[in-house]
């Protein structure tokens, strides 16, 4: 194995093409052809099968997974892809190009990759709601589809790409809703300095551009999902906007009625970081013995709540925990706060197939 930079990473040199099979977390092995200096996620897309992918520049982490054999690892970035990860053969897929045979284990299911090609849909903006200093409640009308009708479809954990239109940049942002047929997304976006998406999004809250104005939906994709691990405790672990797809996931639990015990673990720097959104409160109604921590890591003199980051109160509350209790832990946040929990879970005596991930990066 070799995992050196590719400097002709993303141009074919030649008819050259590398067997790659790839086998997913239900068994199912798919056999894909690369050509030299090509990628593994792009020419999965090339062969009809869309991994599930986010950047494509190795920033994200949505393309992880384990590989053997021979490969070079394009430049990437550390926090998508840790140092101790790469040196036991983790790999991001969007920057792992083929010089031989490589087989690839990755951790979602077959029904995650996508067959043909991502969809394409039109939306509206339809509300904008601030629901912290920096963080606001976007709601998109997606319109009416040939295929879809009027219903928006995905699984919960799963993302989208909004663009606005005439515009090619994309955004990613994970669904905080369930599916439904009235044809509703709920995203969960922090305001970030300078971003381009955040400036739109400032210009609908100052009333600077009118509700209502197009948006391009690419999608759903991605492979954060419920996993079936008989009735084992459910611990959902939140870092700033990482919440929406847990709050999908939560929702989603709540209509199927299912009796896994869960909790939420939801970090904030300080408390006017904290969210006033109501579906907390429709989430601890409809899910018996539910139980939402807040944990604010710079806490003011009057706040009562745990103290911490997310991974600090979860390394204590899983401190004397019966083996047989052991919960199953989704985890979803900035880089630091996955590898962190990660690492509180192996601490604990936990197997690493106790933990979901998914990373968030600022756009």
């Amino acid at each position: 194995m070799t995992t050196t930079a590719a400097p002709d990473a993303g141009r074919s040199t030649g008819d050259v093409h590398y067997p790659v099979t790839l086998t997913t977390a239900d068994g199912v092995r798919l056999d894909i052809a690369v050509p030299d200096g090509g990628d593994v996620v792009t020419a999965a897309r090339d062969a009809g099968l869309v991994l599930p992918s986010q950047c494509g520049q190795g920033t994200c982490g949505s393309c992880h997974a384990t590989a053997r054999g021979a490969y070079r690892l394009g430049p990437h970035s550390p926090a998508a892809l840790p140092p101790e990860q790469e040196a036991v053969g983790g790999v991001l897929l969007c920057r792992t190009y083929p010089l031989g045979g490589v087989q690839v284990q990755v951790s979602y299911p077959r029904s995650r990759i996508v067959d043909g090609g991502i969809g394409r849909r039109e939306g509206a903006i339809e509300a904008v709601t601030s629901i912290a200093h920096d963080t606001v409640w976007l709601r998109v009308q997606a319109a009416p589809d040939a295929a879809a009708g009027t219903g928006v479809e995905f699984d919960p954990g799963q993302f989208v790409e909004l663009q606005l239109p005439g515009d090619d940049r994309r955004r990613a942002y994970s669904m905080a809703n369930t599916p439904n047929w009235d044809g509703e997304l709920e995203f969960l976006i922090r305001l970030h300095e300078g971003g381009y998406f955040s400036g739109y999004l400032a210009d609908l809250l100052a009333g600077r551009r009118p509700l209502g104005e197009r948006i391009v939906l690419h999608g759903p994709t991605g492979a954060f999902a419920l996993r079936e691990s008989g009735l084992r405790p459910r611990w959902f672990v939140a870092g700033g906007t990482g919440l929406a797809p847990l709050l999908s996931l939560l929702r989603r639990m709540a209509e199927w009625g299912e009796p896994h015990p869960a909790r939420l673990l939801y970090g904030v720097t300080a408390e006017h970081d904290l969210p006033d959104l109501p579906v907390l409160a429709e989430i601890t109604d409809a899910l018996p013995g539910f139980e939402l921590v807040p944990c604010v890591w710079q806490p003011g003199p009057t706040w009562t709540g745990r103290c911490g980051t997310p991974a600090d109160v979860l390394a204590e509350d899983l401190a004397g925990l019966r083996v047989t209790a052991a919960p199953d832990v989704y985890v979803c946040g900035p880089p630091l706060l996955v590898d962190a929990v990660q690492q509180v879970v192996r601490a604990a005596g936990l197997p690493d197939s106790h933990v979901v991930t998914e990373r968030v990066l600022p756009t």
